[in-house]
């Protein structure tokens, strides 16, 4: 690619979003999801989220070539669709997985290389040659994407305070760092817990936490689940009610205000 002075560029834009969806089951992710601008599932084998719902699908992806077939016919022949959602990553590791052991002509991931957890390092090719791709339907179709995931809940041991439960994208944890780099924004689905501080005597109080009916998007990082955003989808609102116009009318408000001095 040739380069000059002339090719440099000025100023904000709002490019279609490559957004990573995690939220606990049953929550409503993929609804969220379907609310998209015209958008196409690409569903991963385990997974039937979408069984109900009237939207464009692919046939049920069971390899990781399947996957990447999609992908390449968004991205060669004409459609309309502004959207591809992939559900879930976490039943796509496995095709990644499968794929990988299959390339390196071992019968299991931790065999990969010899083991010490070089298959995981292998299986990151896989993820990025995914990433690339959705990364061009963005590029020359002008998609957006949204990858849904399940979430587990595991003890972090904070080196500045007691130990808690965090929730966690259930995936190996390097594709989970490389999908958390790459897209632009991370959001994490749950019902909305109120918690109140009672008293417990000998000056002591007791929190208890009350679940509501309210389903909520939240975009930040928190000690208790993932979140955050780069650009406009970090200057959103901790909680967005679980719809997807309202997070898209927030996005907007967000991208249209002044930048901070």
């Amino acid at each position: 690619m040739a380069l000059s002075l002339a090719s440099i560029s000025k100023g904000r834009a709002l490019k279609a979003p490559r957004i990573v969806l995690l939220g606990v089951e049953k929550i409503g992710k993929s609804t969220f999801a379907g609310g998209a601008e015209n958008p196409v599932f690409i569903p991963i084998k385990g997974e039937e989220g979408i069984d109900d719902l009237d939207v464009a699908k692919f046939p049920t992806a069971r390899s990781y070539a399947d996957v990447l077939e999609a992908i390449r016919v968004l991205y060669q022949e004409e459609h309309d669709h502004k959207t591809v959602v992939i559900d879930s990553a976490s039943t796509l590791e496995r095709l990644v997985w499968e794929q990988t052991c299959a390339n390196a002509g071992v019968p299991s991931i931790e065999r990969v290389g010899g083991g010490f957890g070089k298959g995981y390092v292998e299986a990151l090719k896989l993820w990025q040659e995914l990433m690339d791709g959705l990364d061009a339907l963005r590029e020359e179709r002008g998609m957006a994407t949204i990858i849904i995931g399940h979430v587990k809940v595991k003890v972090f041991n904070d080196p500045l305070a007691d130990p808690y439960d965090t929730y966690l994208f259930d995936v190996q944890e390097k594709a989970s760092n490389a999908l958390f780099r790459w897209a632009d924004s991370i959001l994490f689905a749950n019902v909305k817990t109120i918690v109140n501080k009672q008293d417990a005597g000998f000056n002591k109080k007791a929190s208890r936490a009350t679940s509501t009916n309210e389903r909520k998007i939240y975009t930040q990082k928190r000690p208790a689940h993932p979140g955050g955003g780069r650009g406009a989808y970090g200057q959103l609102p901790y909680e967005i009610p679980m719809n997807w116009q309202e997070f898209m009318a927030e996005v907007t408000k967000a991208s249209q205000a002044a930048p901070a001095a």
